[in-house]
């Protein structure tokens, strides 16, 4: 029989080193988002069950916990990702015209771990823009990214560019069931050629050589002239290609230490992204440590389908890559109802010091300064 105090799998206490540097970082990365421009919003743990998988191809069922609203009756879940219902709000709650950035820090439940050491309660900042189609919301998306994992100190890499439209592109035409195309895009993602030939059988023969050359197409730019030259001939993957360079070239610009390379076979998120994707890698991490990309279907079923782009990471994980902060040494103060003393405090948490009340002796013990009276004021000194 388990002890009651024990917690479900996955799931961790924050203890108070740990607790104040997600904190810290936390409130870095939303005032990062400030200065672009991004507005906060505060969506709700709980919706129905259908708002919360509504314009993600229901790719969170599983991992979304469901329970039934006493009230209504109606099943309501867990949030297992934000996205969602920052396309709700900017649907339905603030029907703007033109274009809204919002962003948005708080925790998600995952009804499974994305992996054998992953938490199943992240804490989910995310940045998004809607109603811009163009590449500049894009790069405005991935700068923003990269200045974030540099608030958090990680300025140290690689950043994977993809496209979905370039797999799009080269199975266009091709009539196949949705099996048959789930086990293509699993294939590609796996870099397994044989069965790529496999599923591929009857497909046109420009499909055929296309998907066979994404599985090779992955590297540093030279990736992208061997696309050019082997993958079909179609507008849409020339005019992602085009933006692939394009964004790179401002990566590398705008954060210099960024390395930047290519993956256009990579499928993962196929029902989800609508054109080019991101995500970062960092030393020491097992998994990209930040990812985005363009999702411009997601608002259809709030009824408008506005352009959207965005990124999203977990603080907990940025928390364990990111150097952290020493702590400021405490303050004791006697506890008095001396108006002097009371001022003294005041002004000095006011600059950011913590002072602490002492209760008795031994609660004052560990403290390395203390406030003192001299000379008819209180000052702070060493102990």
């Amino acid at each position: 029989m388990s002890s009651a105090w024990l917690l479900p799998e996955h799931i961790a206490d924050v203890l108070p080193a740990r607790a104040r540097h997600i904190e810290s970082l936390r409130r870095g990365l939303l005032d990062a988002a400030r200065g672009f421009g991004f507005e906060l919003v505060i969506p709700p743990m709980l919706e129905h069950i259908e708002s919360l998988l509504s314009g993600t191809g229901h790719a969170l069922d599983l991992q979304t916990f469901k329970l039934v609203d006493q009230l209504s009756g109606r099943t309501l879940g867990l949030r297992a990702d934000s996205t969602p219902q920052a396309a709700r709000i900017d649907a339905h709650m603030l029907n703007r015209s033109g274009v809204v950035r919002l962003c948005y820090c708080g925790p998600v439940l995952h009804a499974r771990p994305s992996g054998s050491g992953a938490t199943r309660e992240p804490l989910q900042f995310g940045a998004e823009i809607y109603g811009h189609e163009g590449l500049a919301a894009d790069l405005e998306i991935l700068d923003l990214m990269l200045e974030c994992l540099r608030v958090a100190g990680i300025e140290d890499v690689v950043v994977d560019l993809a496209d979905a439209r370039i797999v799009r592109a080269v199975l266009a035409g091709v009539a196949t069931g949705a099996d048959r195309l789930e086990a293509v895009y699993a294939a590609l993602a796996a870099k397994d050629t044989a069965e790529l030939r496999s599923l591929a059988a009857g497909f046109p023969a420009a499909t055929r050589q296309g998907l066979e050359a994404l599985v090779g197409l992955y590297g540093d730019d030279a990736a992208l002239a061997e696309a050019a030259r082997r993958l079909p001939e179609r507008a849409a993957i020339a005019r992602a290609l085009d933006e692939l360079r394009r964004l790179a070239a401002h990566a590398r610009q705008a954060h210099p230490r960024a390395r930047v390379g290519f993956d256009l076979g990579d499928s993962s998120g196929y029902a989800y992204y609508s054109g080019a994707r991101f995500a970062a890698y960092a030393r020491g991490a097992s998994d990209a440590i930040a990812r985005g990309g363009r999702y411009d279907e997601i608002g259809a079923i709030f009824g408008r389908n506005r352009p959207a782009v965005g990124f999203g990471l977990d603080v907990k994980d940025l928390a364990m890559l990111s150097p952290m902060p020493s702590a400021s040494e405490p303050i004791v103060a006697p506890r008095s109802d001396d108006v002097a003393l009371r001022d003294a405090v005041r002004a000095l948490r006011e600059r950011g010091e913590i002072v602490v009340a002492a209760l008795d002796e031994a609660d004052v013990a560990p403290a390395p300064r203390a406030l003192v009276p001299s000379a008819g004021r209180w000052v702070v000194a060493q102990r």
